[in-house]
């Protein structure tokens, strides 16, 4: 039977949502998040170690980041879709079989190249398939349910890691989520991609990136948010590493410790499914959001206490949703051509921000509790909704 018109672009969106939700829900199924941290220092590795990890993987973002969204804007977008998961499996399988600080670097130094392959890469895909169908006013609701599976993934393993690894140790969470890679990069080839890529040698990825980082030099508004970016997801994303340390030093045991982040990721889960309706938010809006959830870290870190916990779940919901919201904000100012590269750009930043914070964290963790840190850590929040605030009031003037 043919398809009527008006239900081909319904197929099309329900091919490409249900393989996006099914790719971000196996993507960040990965039993080795919420105890990573522990199996580092088990291995012996102090704060500064670790924290010199987390820098190497941000850094690899940093080096790759801008020409892999590149790239994607020159080939095929669901190819890189596919290594990326790839190059994270190797990357598992090495710390749980050589666990040491070298073993760790490579696999932070692999994690951290699949990642660049898929910054970028995704969303530009997304965007553009749900244009290609008509849709593209769906994109905010879209990725924000795609976040949500996302950390549907990340609750669902983070429940499982404490009787797994119970049952079976660190090797046991390690191939597990070496497993959920595999079929995160077969998923991945299930994508549809209808964009006509550049046949001609002009269109290089270097030829892509300069003609990228001219729109943003020319155009404010594109400027503006693509600096919004790093500026809402570089602190809290950095702070997630750390989670399992704050959670254990305020005295929880540790088979508790993955049900207490579980409960983090449930409350950030939920901020991403509200991030359609709440695309209305506007400048003045997001400056609220953004202060609210600072003062919500701050709060909660300080509190020491499962209140308290629940309190960094909301905080880290109010910037998960933020980060939505600003993506969005990005991706309706750029054009198709250069959208994975922009969006590279934008990764780019953020990672640039996340190491600088790691340093931050280990010079102040040196000397302080985890607490403390949380909390100074939550200040920048503030600073960006002035500015926000700032921003909008110069617009409105006259």
């Amino acid at each position: 039977m043919t398809l009527s018109p008006a239900r081909v672009p319904a197929a099309g969106v329900r091919r490409l949502t249900t393989t996006l939700y099914g790719y971000s829900f196996l993507d960040d199924f990965v039993l080795l998040y919420p105890v990573y941290a522990l199996l580092f220092a088990d291995t012996g590795m102090s704060l500064w170690q670790i924290s010199s990890l987390f820098a190497l993987w941000s850094i690899t973002g940093v080096v790759l980041e801008v020409p892999s969204g590149a790239w994607a804007d020159a080939v095929s977008r669901r190819r890189l879709l596919w290594i990326g998961p790839l190059l994270t499996a190797v990357g598992f399988g090495l710390w749980v079989a050589v666990p040491s600080y070298w073993a760790f670097a490579v696999g932070f130094v692999l994690w951290g190249a699949g990642g660049a392959l898929g910054s970028g890469a995704l969303e530009a895909l997304v965007y553009d398939e749900l244009d290609h169908l008509g849709a593209a006013d769906r994109y905010a609701r879209v990725m924000g349910r795609s976040r949500a599976a996302r950390l549907v993934g990340t609750v669902a393993s983070t429940g499982l890691a404490g009787p797994v690894i119970a049952q079976g140790g660190y090797p046991a969470v390690g191939a597990a989520s070496f497993l959920a890679c595999v079929l995160t990069a077969l998923t991945a080839t299930r994508f549809p991609e209808h964009r006509v890529r550049p046949e001609t040698g002009g269109d290089s990825w270097a030829t892509t990136l300069r003609t990228g980082l001219a729109q943003v030099h020319r155009d404010r508004s594109v400027r503006g948010a693509l600096l919004l970016i790093p500026a809402v997801a570089a602190v809290w994303g950095a702070l997630d590493e750390y989670t399992p340390l704050l959670v254990r030093e305020i005295g929880f045991a540790e088979a508790t410790v993955p049900y207490l982040i579980m409960l983090i990721w449930a409350g950030v889960t939920a901020g991403s499914l509200v991030a359609g309706p709440a695309e209305r938010l506007g400048t003045r809006g997001l400056a609220a959001l953004l202060a609210g959830a600072a003062l919500a870290l701050a709060a909660g870190a300080g509190a020491r206490s499962l209140a308290g916990i629940a309190l960094v779940s909301l905080a880290f919901a109010g910037f998960q949703l933020a980060e939505v919201l600003a993506d969005v904000r990005l991706q309706h100012r750029i054009d198709e051509s250069r959208r994975a590269t922009l969006t590279s750009v934008a990764s780019l930043g953020t990672e640039l921000a996340t190491v600088a914070t790691f340093g931050v964290y280990a010079l102040l963790g040196t000397g302080a509790a985890h607490s403390t840190v949380f909390a100074v850590l939550a200040v920048p929040y503030l600073v960006t909704a002035l500015a926000l605030a700032r921003s909008r009031a110069a617009t409105a003037r006259p």
